[in-house]
């Protein structure tokens, strides 16, 4: 299933995509997509409903995919080739940041640069979202607390990021710096989360044009790995790092400014278009 959210901001309805490439209006039958609605129980109540019976939906907005998300985790350098990109080494163990969740948008909503912004930079990525709380749960079983996967795209500042003292986060925290969806895809749908086709464009210029299978440590592995140090909880997100191509690989590195547009897709989970505009 394709599962969405339309509406305008803090006003969305749950609806899904039919097999007609139809948005219907699931409010009748879930409270939104977040929490129990996206349990294996409460993904299976939306697989058994008859689609076709179903309001249809005119999106004017395309919103956040889930709602209610309690953690949005990122992993950086997760990608072989995306270290050997930046001069980094792969580290021994996944390295974890937190992105604010109130950076969420919509997968093509306007993305506002920062003020004092002279580095902000892209990354398509594959997001996980998780379905069931987990709490020490083994690589081998970590799937089933998987709802689906989203696209996302981890925007970042890498001057905040990198070059003032203190974490990662306050340059990957910035008002809409987290684009997700535009669906959640269910997992029944993604045969191969390790094997996924992702690109990206800045203003039709193919920057990234990558694959899932360089991940150094993959779905399964990371979502065991974070569930020993906290829980995982319905609606939380995981970013899972991206391939090469940033800005900051670039000889001389290369930055976005007002205007420029990226798009951006992932095989089988959508694509999402960005317009970069100023915080004035």
């Amino acid at each position: 299933m394709k599962l969405m959210r339309v509406g305008e901001p803090g006003h969305e309805k749950p609806a899904i995509l039919d097999g007609k490439g139809k948005i219907r209006d699931l409010s009748g039958h879930v409270a939104d997509i977040a929490g129990t609605g996206i349990s294996p129980e409460g993904l299976a109540k939306i697989a058994a409903l008859d689609l076709e019976n179903l309001p249809e939906l005119q999106p004017v907005r395309i919103g956040p995919c889930v709602a209610g998300t309690g953690k949005f985790i990122c992993i950086g350098l997760n990608y072989s080739d995306h270290a050997a990109e930046t001069g980094a080494t792969v580290p021994p163990e996944p390295i974890i940041f937190m992105k604010a969740t109130s950076a969420i948008c919509g997968p093509n909503d306007d993305v506002i640069i920062p003020r004092g912004s002279v580095k902000t930079d892209w990354e398509v990525e594959l997001g996980v979202v998780i379905g069931k709380t987990a709490k020490y749960v083994s690589e081998a079983d970590a799937l089933d607390y998987v709802a689906g996967y989203c696209l996302t795209n981890d925007v970042s500042e890498r001057a905040f990021q990198a070059e003032r003292s203190g974490q990662w986060t306050k340059g990957k925290s910035c008002d809409t710096f987290g684009p997700i969806g535009p669906w959640l895809v269910t997992k029944d749908e993604v045969a191969d989360p390790q094997n996924l086709g992702m690109w990206l464009t800045v203003n039709g210029e193919k920057m990234q044009n990558g694959s899932t299978r360089t991940m150094v440590y993959g779905v399964r592995y990371l979502v065991s790995y974070l569930s020993q140090f906290m829980s995982l909880h319905p609606g939380d997100v995981i970013s899972t790092g991206t391939p090469p191509g940033v800005g900051l690989g670039m000889k001389p590195p290369r930055y976005l400014k007002a205007g420029d547009v990226v798009e951006l897709g992932i095989e089988g989970l959508g694509t999402q278009r960005q317009t970069f505009v100023a915080d004035l």
